[in-house]
């Protein structure tokens, strides 16, 4: 009798750690799938902002017909950053497509403060009603985009954190779990929203 209960303890505890893992495993995608879909929610927001700056280009191209390089500036940033959110939408938890997508942001927010700028000094365009619908738009769009990026960076830091503690550090290295990488801004003038005021 005693050995058969040796032998069921010898025989359980594999039973045991292997459940125990599997548990850690399941967390751990769940966690993953978290992020993924908070950065979707980025990403819909990114492609709500890039659906408008065309239109805000076009509107200010009439006023502006002597600021054509900040236009294509304007124009040619975009372009990047949408393609630099393709890359990272399809892959969230690639860490240089994510620093990529940050890197294009940058130079887009860029582009748009001088666009702003270059706006201001034209009383007619400020007045136009859709110039003004459309600076509601981005503004509300900034907004969101703020939030969702929030939203995701704390479902980063929750992965990135049970992914490093221990023992789950030792089933993530297992399985590949790679840490995630934050949507951060890059620069302090980053930080601030674009001044789409008119």
């Amino acid at each position: 009798m005693k050995t058969l209960v040796i032998v069921g303890v010898i025989l359980a505890i594999p039973v045991v750690v292997i459940v125990w893992g599997i548990g850690i495993y399941n967390g751990l995608v769940q966690l993953r799938n978290r992020f993924k879909n908070a950065f979707a929610q980025i990403d819909v927001q990114l492609k709500r902002r890039y659906d408008l700056i065309p239109n805000l280009v076009e509107t200010a191209k009439g006023y502006l017909a002597h600021e054509r390089g900040t236009l294509e500036a304007v124009i040619t940033a975009r372009n990047q950053a949408a393609a630099a959110a393709k890359a990272a939408a399809a892959a969230p938890a690639d860490g240089a497509a994510v620093r990529a997508l940050s890197g294009a942001e940058g130079v887009l927010r860029g582009t748009l403060d001088k666009l702003m700028l270059v706006v201001e000094q034209y009383p007619d365009l400020k007045a136009n009603q859709t110039m003004l619908q459309l600076q509601e738009e981005i503004t509300t769009t900034e907004n969101r985009i703020a939030f969702a990026r929030q939203a995701y960076n704390d479902e980063v830091m929750v992965f990135n954190t049970r992914r490093e503690v221990f023992p789950n550090s030792l089933v993530a290295a297992t399985f590949g779990f790679q840490a995630a990488q934050s949507l951060e801004l890059e620069s302090p003038a980053e930080r601030q929203a674009p001044q789409v005021r008119f």
